[in-house]
C-alpha cells in the first residue's frame, strides 16, 4: 500500500450532533472526515425523538467550528435563550452542517467493522504504523476504505437497556414486545395516542425521559379517562428522585422532574419504588404483569415503556484494542469522572483526548458512546470532546490538552453508594447542588 497515513481521511462514524462537530473541526484542521452514517439522513437518531423538546437551550446546543462552517451561507443561529425539539435541532442545525459538509457525510453507510489493516488484535508487529481499515455496507454491498484515525460518535440510540433489573432482558421481555416501547412516546401523533389513551402503562426508569413520559401520559389523562401510569422505581422515593427541580442550573431539566412529580401528587401516576424487574408475563386477557426479584406481581398493564437508559454497541469495534472500564464501558480515564455510582451532582470534570485515549493510538469513542452506560450526557460536552480530540489528531497537543468546561449542575444527589439502590433514604430532603 503506497498510501501513508497521513494522507488518508479522518473517518467519522455517525452524522450526530458530535459526529459532525468532528467532522467541522476537522476541515477547520485541514484534515479530509469521511462521515458514515447508518440512517438515510444526517442526524437520523436525533430525528426519531423530534417530537421531545430538550432541556439545553440553542445556546448550548451549537458548536463553534461549526457555526464558522455555517457562517458563509447565510445560516443564522437561533434565539440562544429558547428551547429546541429534536426536530428543530436536526432541521435547522444538524442538517444545514449536513449540507455545508457535503461529500463528506455519506448516509445509508453502515459501518460493521474497524481494523487495522493487515493487523488483527492479536498482532503485535508493526500495528501501530498501519492504517485503520473500516468495514461498512450500502444498498450497493460491501466496501472498505482506508483511514489514519478513527472517531466513533455513533451514540447509543439504538441500543436501549431491558427491563430487566440484572441487565439481561427480563423472562417474557422479548415474547410481548408488541406491548413494549423503548421510546418516549409521540403523544401528538393520533395512532401513538390511541395506544396509550384510556390505557394502563408501566413506565420502568428514573430519569429525563421517564419524567417526560410521565408528564405527557399525565397530559393525555386529563382529556381521556382511564388513562393511568405506574412509575416503576428500582431505588425508593426521596428528595433526589424527581431530579434538581428548581436548583437545577438547566431550568427545562428541572421542571421535568417537577412534571413527573405533579403527575405523581395529581394522582395521573402511582410510583411503584423498590421494585426490580424479573418477568413480563401475559395474562389470560393479553395484559402485561411484571413479576418482581422479591415475588411482588403487579395488576396488570396494558402497555410496558422501558426507559432504563442506554448502552453501546461495541461489536464493530471488536478487532480494536480498547480500555474500557468494567463497569460503565466508558474509556477507564473518563469513567471515574462520570462514574453515578461515585458522584452526585451531576458534576463533569474537564476532559478531553487524554480521557478518551486508548491502547489503541488514533480510535476515539465521542459524544454519548464515549459516557457507556452512564447517565446526563449533555452535548457542550461532546463539542468540547471533539475540539480536543481533532487537535491532538492535528498535532496540536497544546490546543488538545487545553480543555475547559463548565456544565451546570443538575441538582440532583445520589451520592457514592446510594445510585440505584432500593433502599435509598426518604430523609434526602432536596438536591445538594442549590444556587
Amino acid at each position: 500500500m503506497t498510501t501513508t497515513p497521513a494522507d488518508l481521511p479522518v473517518v467519522v462514524i455517525g452524522a450526530g450532533p458530535a459526529g459532525l462537530a468532528a467532522a467541522a473541526h476537522l476541515v477547520e484542521h485541514g484534515i479530509e472526515p469521511m462521515v458514515m452514517e447508518a440512517g438515510p439522513a444526517a442526524a437520523s437518531a436525533v430525528r426519531e425523538w423530534s417530537h421531545v423538546r430538550l432541556f439545553s437551550t440553542w445556546g448550548e446546543l451549537t458548536d463553534p467550528a461549526a457555526e464558522k462552517l455555517l457562517a458563509p451561507t447565510g445560516w443564522t443561529k437561533p434565539d440562544a435563550t429558547t428551547y429546541p425539539s429534536g426536530g428543530d435541532w436536526a432541521e435547522h442545525y444538524l442538517q444545514p452542517l449536513a449540507d455545508v459538509l457535503g461529500d463528506h457525510v455519506r448516509v445509508g453507510a453502515t459501518v460493521t467493522g474497524v481494523s487495522r489493516t493487515g493487523r488483527d488484535r492479536i498482532v503485535d508487529a508493526d500495528r501501530e504504523t498501519q492504517p485503520f481499515v473500516v468495514h461498512f455496507t450500502t444498498a450497493d454491498g460491501e466496501e472498505h476504505v482506508f483511514a489514519r484515525a478513527v472517531i466513533d460518535a455513533s451514540g447509543t440510540w439504538t441500543t436501549p437497556s431491558p427491563a430487566g433489573a440484572s441487565g439481561l432482558a427480563a423472562l417474557g421481555e422479548k415474547a410481548t414486545a408488541d406491548r413494549i416501547s423503548y421510546r418516549v412516546p409521540d403523544l401528538k401523533s393520533p395512532a401513538v395516542r390511541a395506544r396509550y389513551a384510556g390505557k394502563r402503562t408501566a413506565v420502568i426508569g428514573s430519569g429525563a425521559s421517564a419524567f417526560t413520559a410521565l408528564a405527557t401520559l399525565a397530559a393525555v389523562a386529563k382529556d381521556e379517562p382511564g388513562t393511568h401510569a405506574l412509575w416503576i422505581l428500582r431505588r425508593g422515593l426521596s428528595g433526589s428522585t424527581f431530579g434538581g427541580g428548581e436548583a437545577d442550573q438547566l431550568p427545562a431539566r428541572g421542571a421535568l422532574g417537577l412534571a413527573a412529580k405533579a403527575a405523581v401528587d395529581n394522582g395521573y401516576a402511582d410510583a411503584v419504588t423498590g421494585f426490580r424487574t424479573e418477568a413480563i408475563e401475559r395474562d389470560g386477557e393479553g395484559r402485561l404483569v411484571l413479576a418482581g426479584e422479591d415475588g411482588r406481581r403487579l395488576d396488570p398493564v396494558d402497555e410496558v415503556i422501558v426507559l432504563t437508559g442506554f448502552r453501546p454497541d461495541l461489536s464493530f469495534l471488536s478487532e480494536l484494542r480498547l480500555g474500557l472500564d468494567e463497569r460503565l464501558q466508558a474509556p477507564v480515564e473518563l469513567a471515574p469522572l462520570i462514574d453515578p455510582n461515585q458522584h452526585s451532582c451531576g458534576t463533569v470534570y474537564p476532559h478531553g483526548h487524554r480521557e478518551l485515549s486508548h491502547p489503541e493510538q488514533g480510535v476515539y469513542l465521542v459524544g454519548m458512546k464515549s459516557y457507556g452506560r452512564a447517565p446526563t450526557f449533555l452535548a457542550m460536552t461532546g463539542y468540547e470532546q471533539v475540539r480536543s480530540v481533532t487537535a491532538a489528531i492535528a498535532g496540536d497537543l497544546e490546543s488538545a490538552d487545553r480543555v475547559e468546561l463548565t456544565l451546570p449542575e443538575t441538582g440532583v444527589c445520589g451520592g457514592a453508594g446510594l445510585f440505584d439502590d432500593p433502599a435509598a433514604g426518604q430523609a434526602d430532603a432536596g438536591g445538594c447542588c442549590g444556587s
